[in-house]
């Protein structure tokens, strides 16, 4: 089993439901994100093109959070999600220096947190609440290794890129475009 999310970023249009069901969902301080919103730009005027994408921890196969963990903190969990375990984290945030996604943040109680896909939600058959409430269904969720998970489905239909490439963390957030 190995989970993986794709944004279709022809469908995004930036509202930022899934900002705000994921602080909701997982009881975010106020001020702080699990995930956030990016527009992008890019060409030369004037053959511009503008991409909408909602971002997250991408879940690495490789990932260097994982690596650099001093106590043992970051660690994969079911189906190759990337979690923190709270009571393990010294804060040093070394994991946040080594992220090239920035996607993780030293919550105010001391601990480093960051997406989870909402597991606890995945566990119970749940998509993850960005998923849920994306009022566009850009967003698409499941197993790789199930040829019929939703994601498996959309990834074999659609050009797609992952962020920061070069940098061989083999990412399992990816970006229809």
């Amino acid at each position: 089993m190995r989970y993986a999310m794709a944004v279709d970023t022809k469908k995004c249009v930036g509202c930022s439901d899934c900002v705000v069901a994921c602080q909701t969902e997982n009881d975010v301080p106020i001020g702080y994100c699990r995930d956030w919103v990016v527009e992008s730009t890019v060409g030369t005027y004037p053959q511009l093109e503008t991409e909408i994408r909602s971002e997250r921890c991408n879940h690495c196969d490789n990932s260097p959070c994982v690596r650099c963990c001093p106590t043992g903190a970051s660690h994969y969990s079911d189906g190759g999600i990337v979690l923190v375990t709270k009571n393990k984290c010294i804060g040093c945030s070394a994991c946040i220096q080594s992220c090239p996604y920035d996607a993780r943040f030293t919550h105010p109680d001391g601990y480093v947190d960051k997406c989870t896909f909402c597991l606890h939600r995945v566990k119970k058959g749940m998509e993850p609440a960005c998923v849920a409430v994306c009022p566009t269904k850009c967003m698409y969720f499941g197993d790789l290794d199930d040829p019929n998970s939703p994601v498996s489905k959309i990834l074999k239909t659609r050009k797609y890129k992952v962020l920061a490439p070069e940098a061989g963390t083999k990412p399992n957030v990816y970006f229809l475009i």
